[in-house]
């Protein structure tokens, strides 16, 4: 996700900031809590997810590999007891290619009222545009697409058992964020010309005006997007912050009182990004932040992104089962 220019325009306008103080990128202190107790996850279990993924090839729609993806997503939900619904469209990338795209929906306890929206990507970006080798390669999307898929996979793996959260769970995999545009050979073609905001997320936009159920809304919403390479930080944003800035603060609590403070740092990192959770926020009017692998040190995505080294050898079992025990606590305690 997210390509070289667009990251330039972001690091201009990126502001380091406190949220609570207004300065200096100092962090907000931590409340003490009182937590009810989550299962934890399974370290092998997450990376096992991420592995599978990759052994499909890069999830490039139109693919092979995308298709048989797919398939995998939604038995892996239905053998977790998930009613699930695969809402397929087709859209048009940069060059004006038609991409065939699939969001995939998994459901726990639909009868329940109160539900939490959990959300990733699943797709893979089709050219490494960061790569210094081949900017056309296509990723293994270790991180970048996988992770977060994995963090799902394994959270549905826990709450299909009988001490499941008292809230209902919704969790979506989003289809065609990471195509985008690529950082030099789409240069100066404007997604607004074609009726888009953007040629990235094209699976939350379509699904944040075309919802898979009528009516259907969350209470809140977490997106997680590149949340399980080595040295991950994962600092706020500035549209978490504006549209679900209680949820954000509770969640960054919630990773501190857990002992994962070295990876929730509680200070602005960007202040405007393009993800997913801009379009739930803004169209589908759920509440949504947004965990994302950010590195203030050199304003950047980290080493890997965009590039061939998005594989295997990035993964972090801590940083992955870190970041699905933080979200198993927010879900055990609603």
């Amino acid at each position: 996700m997210k390509n070289s220019p667009k990251l330039l325009l972001l690091s201009i306008l990126s502001i380091f900031i406190s949220c609570s103080s207004g300065g200096g990128g100092k962090e907000t202190p931590t409340q003490q809590l009182s937590l009810k107790e989550a299962p934890e996850s399974n370290k092998d279990s997450l990376y096992q997810f991420v592995q599978s993924q990759v052994d499909f090839g890069p999830r490039v729609p139109n693919t092979e590999a995308h298709a048989e993806a797919a398939d995998w997503f939604v038995s892996k939900f239905e053998s977790y007891g998930a009613s699930v619904t695969v809402q397929e469209f087709t859209d048009n990338i940069y060059d004006g290619t038609e991409v065939r795209l699939k969001n995939i929906i998994a459901s726990f306890n639909p009868e329940v009222k109160k539900r939490i929206l959990l959300a990733a990507h699943w797709d893979t970006r089709p050219f490494g545009d960061k790569d210094p080798e081949d900017d056309m390669v296509a990723i293994d999307g270790a991180n970048d697409g996988g992770s977060g898929v994995a963090v799902l996979l394994e959270i549905a793996r826990i709450i299909s058992g009988q001490n499941g959260p008292a809230v209902g769970v919704d969790m979506i995999l989003f289809d065609g964020e990471d195509w985008g545009e690529h950082q030099v050979r789409s240069e100066g073609i404007n997604p607004r010309d074609f009726g888009k905001e953007a040629w990235y997320c094209l699976g939350s936009q379509y699904w944040s005006k075309n919802k898979h159920k009528a009516n259907y809304t969350a209470y809140y919403g977490i997106l997680l997007d590149m949340v399980g390479a080595e040295g991950s930080t994962f600092y706020y944003d500035g549209e978490s912050q504006r549209n679900a800035g209680r949820i954000l603060e509770q969640t960054w609590n919630i990773a501190h009182e857990l002992g994962y403070e070295q990876y929730f740092i509680k200070s602005m990192g960007m202040q405007y990004m393009t993800d997913d959770h801009v379009f739930v926020n803004k169209y589908a009017r759920i509440p949504m932040i947004d965990i994302i692998d950010y590195r203030a040190n050199s304003d950047n995505f980290g080493p890997y992104h965009h590039t061939r080294d998005d594989n295997m050898s990035v993964i972090s079992k801590d940083v992955l089962s870190a970041v699905a025990n933080v979200v198993l606590t927010v879900l055990y305690n609603e």
